[in-house]
């Protein structure tokens, strides 16, 4: 795993959760607790996480404003390959539904080329992205804006989405794990994720595969759910992702079909 993929998943942990133990990041991450202090270090001195004792916590002001921000470029060329076969999946003239996060707005940037569509969007980034291109009609679901993830959530997006339908969800994802299913580590867009899977006639999940194998805070649905999942072929090798495999099998036993970009 490189140190990049690292911290962007160490920084979700412990934003996901009041505080996090070094003992529980190492054993999640598969590293030792040598090389979570240092992650962590690294993490503090952006004013992303704040050490305590044994562990760490989310710094809520500063660190939710830089969230995206900081994550977005990360992993920045694998998120982008990730977003055009994504984009390839959705059919021309197509009613979508776009969620937020920093990989979704790579599918974005690729969905103009699959013109004419209709988008709805979950985030500023995106809105951003497609706003006068052509071919694309762009709706702008609205909602609150989650400090430092520029993301779409309460209850106004929760009933504009409750008013549309669509014919494919592009939903981004926190964690995906065999037994827990889809997860994310706000309740805020677990909610709104739940509303995007019921509002879909098909869905379409996108995420690195560092997301395999998490759980995060918040259960947003089963693995059968989910039609399509869109990860990076790294996923599928047990040496840098040890539950990769174990996950993909698990997608595939449910009926997901699995696309390794």
């Amino acid at each position: 795993m490189s140190v990049a993929t690292r911290l962007d998943l160490t920084l979700r942990l412990v934003q996901g959760s009041d505080r996090v133990s070094v003992s529980e990041l190492s054993r999640r991450l598969g590293v030792s607790e040598m090389t979570v202090r240092r992650d962590l270090d690294a993490l503090e001195a952006q004013g992303l996480v704040r050490r305590v004792h044994g562990g760490a916590v989310a710094t809520r002001s500063r660190g939710e404003d830089a969230g995206f921000s900081a994550r977005e470029p990360w992993q920045a060329a694998t998120k982008d390959h990730l977003g055009a076969a994504a984009a390839a999946l959705v059919e021309p003239g197509s009613r979508v539904l776009l969620d937020a996060g920093t990989t979704t707005v790579h599918v974005a940037e690729h969905l103009a080329a699959r013109a004419p569509l209709t988008v709805a969007v979950l985030s500023l980034q995106a809105a951003l992205c497609l706003a006068d291109r052509p071919g694309i009609e762009l709706l702008v679901v609205g909602g609150r804006s989650r400090p430092g993830e520029r993301s779409f959530v309460g209850p106004l997006a929760l009933r504009t989405l409750e008013s549309l339908a669509f014919d494919c969800f592009v939903m981004s994802i926190g964690g995906v794990h065999a037994a827990d299913g889809w997860s994310e580590f706000s309740l805020d867009d677990a909610a709104v994720k739940q509303a995007g899977l019921t509002r879909a006639d098909r869905t379409i999940a996108v995420a690195d595969a560092t997301k395999l194998g998490v759980r995060a805070f918040s259960r947003v649905a089963p693995l059968e759910a989910v039609h399509c999942f869109v990860t990076d072929r790294a996923a599928g090798e047990a040496g840098t992702h040890p539950s990769g495999p174990q996950t993909l099998d698990a997608l595939r036993e449910a009926g997901v079909e699995t696309v390794l970009a």
